[in-house]
């Protein structure tokens, strides 16, 4: 059964969370790929505030497609996360708490997570009309120059993930893989 969580991730709801977890996120999510992270990384180290408090916040790596006539927005698939690894851990350190996206996370962002105790959830690849149908709200609130990938303010319902990356260093990818060669005597 699927844990359902309210966002802002709170410590409590993280420290819940294992690997593996089937989760239903609802609440206030925000979009960025890689050139909204570059630019908030560089904000940041120019001693700039957010366009949006990062604190306790999840990041979807989405650039959604333009919403069709009585849509609040169009397909919403994730895009692969590693694009987003060498801005990672920055903004991990100034409070982001989950990430959403497709795809293994590097050493230095799993490494990341643990310090400052985040989550990566992955989303399921291809199945971005279904899961625009869990935004019930879209609204830009950076970067409108970016286009498509403008970070955007997203109200979801029971947006439905797997936990891949938990605060205690587990990683879903890593152990299905190790499962995998115990259970067909992989050498």
């Amino acid at each position: 059964m699927a844990k359902k969580i309210r966002l802002p991730l709170t410590e409590r709801a993280i420290s819940d969370l294992k690997a593996g977890d089937a989760v239903l996120l609802s609440g206030v999510i925000y979009t960025a790929r890689d050139a909204a992270h570059k630019r908030m990384v560089e904000a940041l180290e120019r001693g700039e505030r957010l366009p949006f408090d990062i604190r306790g916040q999840t990041l979807y790596y989405v650039g959604p497609s333009p919403a069709p006539p009585g849509r609040v927005i169009g397909s919403a698939g994730p895009t692969t996360s590693t694009r987003m690894d060498e801005f990672t851990p920055r903004l991990l350190a100034a409070g982001l708490k989950g990430m959403i996206g497709k795809g293994p996370r590097s050493v230095e962002v799993k490494d990341a997570m643990k310090k400052y105790r985040a989550v990566y959830f992955a989303a399921v690849g291809g199945a971005g009309a279904l899961l625009s149908k869990c935004i019930t709200q879209s609204e830009v609130v950076a970067y409108p120059d970016l286009g498509p990938e403008a970070v955007l303010c997203l109200e979801v319902k029971d947006f439905p993930l797997t936990v891949i990356n938990d605060i205690s260093g587990r990683d879903l990818y890593e152990e299905g893989r190790e499962a995998y060669r115990i259970n067909r005597s992989i050498t």
